[in-house]
């Protein structure tokens, strides 16, 4: 059962103003897009169609949580909302035991309260181990001369206090620049769970949190954060505010809706899945992700996964659609085609989520010469290949997903491989 004021819908599908989401909920929404350059969704004259982003955004009480699907699986959104959930999780972009996966749903928790829960969690264990202080300056006046003497702005500001002293001085306290972002974290957890469990709990959060000035953050506030030895303990929470700050639009709309968006492109949630799902393999492969090599004239290509297994290269790029009844595009095959040539690879696939799991091989590009490359002191001969592989991401007959499903795109590499390992030396990047 949802809970009150809550919109579940599926990624690509259209979300018509009536109901729960009402005109001021559209005119928000719109306001929020055009601060990202229209990349959540496309606006229609009588609602929103989304794109290829899931996640979760919360306006003026109403809270829409977009859901990842394969194929049309309405009435399975409680399936898609804990797959998501550990999607996430396993991608370590989100923090949550996997044993409450099944009782996210029964509990009526959303992925907003995740994160909020994640993150104040965090700042409680930095309370218990103690906050840090840090040294900063600061320009004002002080009773005892201490720093440097500004002498402009003393005789402006004391001509008739002559008992202070405008100074810029050193203060050593917890009131520095990594609190005050942590502190604005708090507030808008404070706003945004009004009415839910997780008020009280941010409210206790708070009481033994330090009062800090109330500053601006962008985002290059958090490139002047010090990284050391002392302030390592806070780079989750730090992350995770910096997730939550940039994403708050307060006041977005006419009227004093506060919004938040928690947003993920599907697209690269699923090529890091993958990715952490062939790391956790056990066959003898190395993995690599995000391998770049120039293309033409300062322009890049980087194929999504490199796999090594012996002598043979192999390339995997994965795309979040429904391949049921196409063919890949053109586009993506001329891709996989360059990729092959670039890494010297021997096979390329192409993988696509589907309800089952299918791989019919790999077909030798019809290509009209071979290409000759010197590995290990040996030239060998090689015709580019590519395949297309179906994966489903759930075990057979179950809801759950599948945790061995790296091992099983990397069977469909290893096959027919004629010069495997000859040692256990392998290892994964």
């Amino acid at each position: 059962m949802l809970k009150e004021n809550t919109i579940q819908v599926f990624e690509h599908s259209f979300l018509p103003i009536k109901g729960k989401f009402e005109e001021r909920h559209f005119v928000a929404l719109s306001k929020l897009n055009a601060l990202h350059n229209y990349k959540y969704f496309d606006l229609r004259h009588n609602g929103i169609k989304f794109k290829q982003f899931v996640g979760v955004i919360q306006v003026a009480g109403l809270t829409i949580e977009i859901l990842p699907k394969i194929d049309n699986h309405n009435g399975n959104e409680a399936i898609w909302q804990k797959t998501l959930i550990e999607m996430l999780r396993v991608t370590k972009k989100l923090k949550v035991q996997k044993t409450d996966q099944a009782n996210v749903n029964k509990q009526n928790i959303h992925l907003l309260d995740l994160y909020f829960e994640w993150f104040l969690n965090e700042v409680k264990t930095l309370i218990h181990q103690g906050l840090i202080k840090q040294y900063y300056k600061e320009t004002c006046n002080v009773k005892a001369l201490k720093g440097k003497l500004e002498f402009a702005g003393h005789i402006s500001k004391n001509l008739i206090h002559k008992e202070r002293f405008y100074t810029t001085h050193q203060i050593y306290d917890k009131d520095h620049l990594i609190h005050q972002i942590l502190s604005i974290a708090l507030d808008i957890i404070e706003k945004c769970t009004k009415g839910n469990y997780l008020y009280s709990k941010c409210k206790t959060v708070q009481l033994d949190f330090p009062e800090v000035k109330n500053i601006s953050v962008t985002e290059a506030t958090f490139s002047k954060i010090p990284k050391n030895r002392k302030t390592a303990p806070y780079e989750t929470a730090l992350a995770i505010s910096k997730f939550i700050i940039l994403n708050f639009a307060p006041n977005i709309s006419s009227g004093s809706e506060n919004m938040l968006a928690l947003l993920f492109d599907m697209n690269s949630l699923w090529e890091k899945y993958i990715l952490a799902r062939l790391k956790q393999s056990n066959r003898e492969v190395k993995i690599y992700d995000q391998q770049s090599t120039k293309f033409w004239n300062g322009i890049s290509i980087r194929p999504d996964v490199v796999i090594e297994y012996g002598t043979e290269k192999f390339i995997l790029d994965t795309k979040w659609k429904n391949i049921s009844h196409s063919q890949p595009s053109t586009h993506d095959l001329r891709q996989m085609y360059a990729y092959n040539d670039y890494w010297k690879s021997t096979k390329a696939m192409l993988l696509y989520p589907s309800k089952e799991s299918k791989f019919d091989g790999f077909v030798k590009f019809q290509d009209h010469h071979v290409h000759q490359y010197i590995m290990h002191d040996q030239k060998r001969i090689i015709q580019h290949e590519c395949g297309l592989g179906k994966i489903s991401i759930f075990e057979k007959d179950e809801d759950i997903l599948n945790h061995k499903i790296g091992e099983e795109i990397i069977d469909w590499f290893i096959k027919d491989v004629s010069n495997p390992p000859t040692s256990n030396n392998s290892h994964q990047n």
